[in-house]
């Protein structure tokens, strides 16, 4: 699996996406999520499994003015 385009290590059967955001603390409040290049809504986080080749993207979103 692949977390921004870099390996992640710690793939494991049963990975959700919001594993990896906890167990890499992604906290900031707007995120846009994608596996594979399709969009994950925040109320799919916890079903969302990966898969071993999936590559999962989390983006923040940032705004200013």
């Amino acid at each position: 699996m692949q977390l921004n385009n870099r390996p992640y290590s710690h793939w494991r059967e049963g990975l959700t996406v919001r594993d990896v955001l906890d167990e890499n603390h992604f906290t900031w409040p707007k995120l846009v999520v994608k596996v594979n290049k399709t969009l994950i809504w925040p109320e799919d986080y916890n079903s969302q499994e990966l898969l071993e080749g999936d590559n999962l993207e989390v983006i923040h979103l940032l705004g200013g003015g």
